[in-house]
């Protein structure tokens, strides 16, 4: 697995380096050589933020973990993972690496019951041309996480989202 570590207005020792590098192969069972892993490190406010990102095949695995401590963030950050692969184990088994899931798993993890299904509910709504600001106006009327709508200058499909740090996000998409 190859390993980024990026730092946002942090720094960290190079034995920090190593032992993040170190808890991150407890993932190599699942994934080849060609794998790409992001680790970024940030801070806000009192607590360190460590988030994840795996890239493997086309499929994006991702997990944040806000703790007291790097150190203490990345054994969390990793079990999730684990966690999201081990209940998607079917589906995943064509883009994991050959023999993922024949390798014992560690018994201190727990059992994870798999996802049979997936149970989809649909919704239809007209896309109506509207700024980002009515967008975000408009999910918050209706009391949702995100938002689709048109946008009145682009044209393009666009969600606003509120973030788990009570921000905001856009997600712009293009054709």
């Amino acid at each position: 697995m190859k390993t980024t570590i990026l730092l946002r207005q942090v720094s960290i020792g190079e034995d920090v380096k190593t032992i993040l590098e170190k808890k991150l192969k407890k993932l190599d069972k699942f994934f080849d050589d060609e794998v790409q892993a992001f680790v970024t490190l940030s801070r806000k406010r009192e607590k360190e933020i460590l988030e994840l990102t795996i890239s493997s095949r086309g499929t994006i695995f991702r997990s944040e973990v806000e703790a007291q401590s790097f150190l203490h963030a990345i054994d969390p950050a990793v079990a999730i993972i684990d966690r999201q692969i081990r209940k998607n184990k079917t589906r995943l088994e064509r883009r994991l690496r050959e023999g993922a899931f024949t390798v014992p798993s560690d018994p201190e993890d727990g059992p994870v019951d798999e996802e049979k299904e997936f149970r989809v509910h649909k919704k239809q709504f007209a896309l109506k041309p509207m700024s980002t600001e009515e967008a975000i106006l408009q999910m918050n009327l209706v009391g949702h996480e995100f938002f689709v709508y048109e946008d009145s200058e682009s044209g393009e499909v666009n969600v606003v989202y509120r973030r788990k740090d009570g921000e905001y996000g856009l997600i712009e998409t293009s054709r």
